[in-house]
């Protein structure tokens, strides 16, 4: 995937994600406008990510609120990891009389049959955090895998420094999924250079399937087991497989090494103050989803869609975009990135065995 910025002065839409969701960029609809039809919400899944319950579906009923909607006006479905389920919403939902659908898939193939059923019934289509390669998608709304990947690389990098040739394994996110595809060309373009110089070694690198955490601490056992348990850093795609390395190591009773990660979740935020995971790279759900859902309201209301700062090559095709910037999160700045955007509390994290290492008051 290739992104073009647009726009120079984008300043207010591609934020460095700290901004909460009330705050999100982008031109309020227009709630004068002629609403006509419904929007359809399709979240891939709940086991991958806590973040598409927890984070996007909480931030996309604010902003739907927000813009002047009832819950009549829109429709929020999670596949729950199965193709065929998020088919049958996306039909269900263009039935109940979706004219806007959200899309985030679960796999290219399916996600272009829905995109393609969907605009043969004049429904208009937004890519969400994933995009459809190949896929006719409409708009595409995300965070900037790439520039995310390259900051957990980068953060490795410095983690790991002082010690002689590092030995480093990677979990990869799921291959169907292009938001993983893309990371691994950010992490990529920082440690292949590293890995083909002899600086750094790889130990092993495979892709986790669905983004599963139990496939993934499977994976890191047998990489530590083939390794002789002399890994001495890993990239993790997300937070789920952050987890994974993190217990694959508690299990065997050995100490932590440095692992990156992606979403900011609450498991992470407290493996990263206990100094079981070095640090996350996180997006500001709450104004992705604010993005998305206004682009949205727009569409639903017939008007010209403001705000597109990008555009995004998809195998040829151009399509519109609206892309965020990914920041990393350590212990120290915690409270002004994930707490900041408003959904999770320090309350949240400062619970059970990690209460000990959250600041004082």
């Amino acid at each position: 995937m290739r992104t073009k910025l647009l726009a120079i002065a984008a300043a207010g839409l591609l934020v460095t994600g700290l901004a909460a969701c009330s705050d999100g960029g982008g031109d309020a609809p227009n709630n004068d406008s002629e609403q006509v039809g419904k929007i359809a919400v399709l979240l891939p899944d709940s086991k991958s990510s806590p973040r598409w319950e927890t984070a996007d579906r909480v931030f996309f009923e604010q902003a739907f609120a927000a813009a002047g909607l009832t819950e009549e006006d829109y429709i929020i479905s999670n596949a729950e990891g199965d193709a065929s389920v998020q088919t049958s919403q996306a039909d269900q939902a263009i039935t109940d009389g979706a004219t806007v659908l959200v899309l985030v898939n679960l796999d290219n193939g399916s996600g272009s049959a829905i995109i393609d059923n969907a605009q043969s019934q004049g429904v208009t289509v937004i890519d969400y955090d994933r995009l459809t390669v190949g896929g006719n998608a409409d708009y595409y709304v995300s965070g900037d895998a790439t520039a995310a990947g390259v900051l957990q690389g980068e953060g490795l990098v410095e983690d790991l420094a002082g010690i002689d040739t590092p030995r480093v394994a990677i979990l990869d996110g799921a291959p169907t999924d292009s938001f993983a595809t893309d990371l691994a060309t950010g992490y990529g373009s920082v440690l292949d250079p590293l890995f083909e110089s002899g600086e750094f070694e790889k130990v092993d690198q495979q892709a986790v399937k669905g983004w599963d955490g139990a496939t993934a601490l499977t994976m890191f056992e047998q990489m530590l087991t083939a390794a002789s348990n002399d890994i001495d850093g890993a990239i993790a795609a997300n937070d789920t497989l952050a987890n994974a390395v993190v217990s694959a190591l508690k299990s065997q009773g050995l100490g932590m090494i440095p692992v990156s990660g992606l979403d900011g979740t609450i498991p992470a935020l407290q493996h990263i103050l206990a100094g079981e995971q070095t640090f996350t790279v996180y997006f500001s759900y709450g104004t992705q989803a604010k993005l998305a859902a206004d682009l949205a309201v727009q569409l639903l209301n017939g008007e010209e869609p403001t705000g597109i700062t990008a555009e995004v090559d998809n195998e040829g095709k151009t399509i519109p975009a609206m892309m965020i910037d990914p920041v990393t999160v350590r212990a120290d700045n915690i409270e002004d990135t994930v707490i900041a955007d408003g959904l999770i509390t320090w309350d949240d994290i400062c619970v059970g065995e990690y209460a000990q290492y959250c600041p004082a008051g």
